[in-house]
């Protein structure tokens, strides 16, 4: 079945099913951490717990710790596995254009109303959403396969005024590295090229995942 057969939601959907979430049995990890900033360097370790909160010691920067914290759950709130229906009941998807690549621009409206996607080969490779008060514009340019969906390996993050379309932050660029730990692909390298911010650098290594709970 061709992309002009399926419907906006349907399209939606497929590239939202096929994102790499952990499963509900996730029971966080340790890691060492290593920040590299310019000439600085710094060296801790890291958990992430199972209902996603992060732990970060060994580090007394409090701009770093709380820098590092923000990057580890940023990443573990977008592996949290929730069915299509449950975010996206109260959206209206219209189809757009297609571009070049074949990437079809998916429109929002109802709760979501002004966001805006692009999917191409099942994978989000544009969003652009209105969340706390900017826009904020996400290009993927290449993604990693888990074989269990697909995880962002390079893309770039613009934010804008809604209401002016003036630029609000620098122009920053992304390039994450995953591993396999166990059952589960966890993040191993952040570099950020931040035009406000100069290049920044997350290593993680020497990451465990924690027993299971009981009960």
């Amino acid at each position: 079945m061709s992309a002009v057969q399926l419907s906006a939601r349907d399209i939606m959907r497929a590239a939202y099913e096929n994102r790499y979430t952990w499963d509900s049995n996730f029971p966080g990890y340790t890691t060492d951490v290593e920040f590299r900033q310019g000439d600085k360097t710094h060296v801790g370790q890291a958990k992430v717990n199972p209902d996603l909160s992060a732990e970060v010691i060994g580090i007394e920067d409090e701009a770093v710790l709380k820098l590092i914290k923000g990057q580890l759950w940023e990443v573990a709130i977008h592996r949290v596995r929730r069915e299509f229906e449950e975010t996206h009941a109260k959206n209206v998807f219209a189809l757009g254009e297609t571009d070049a690549r074949g990437a079809v621009e998916i429109l929002v409206e109802g709760k979501s109303t002004g966001d805006k996607y692009k999917v191409l080969n099942d994978e989000v490779v544009l969003v652009h959403r209105h969340i706390h008060g900017v826009v904020v514009t996400i290009n993927t340019f290449s993604t990693h396969d888990t074989g269990a969906g697909y995880l962002s390996h390079t893309y770039d993050s613009v934010y804008h005024d809604p209401k002016t379309g003036e630029q609000k932050k620098g122009h920053s660029q992304f390039t994450d590295e995953y591993g396999q730990v166990d059952d589960y692909h966890v993040l191993t390298r952040r570099a950020i090229a931040s035009a406000e911010e100069g290049d920044m650098e997350f290593l993680f290594t020497n990451i465990k995942m924690l027993e299971p709970t009981a009960g």
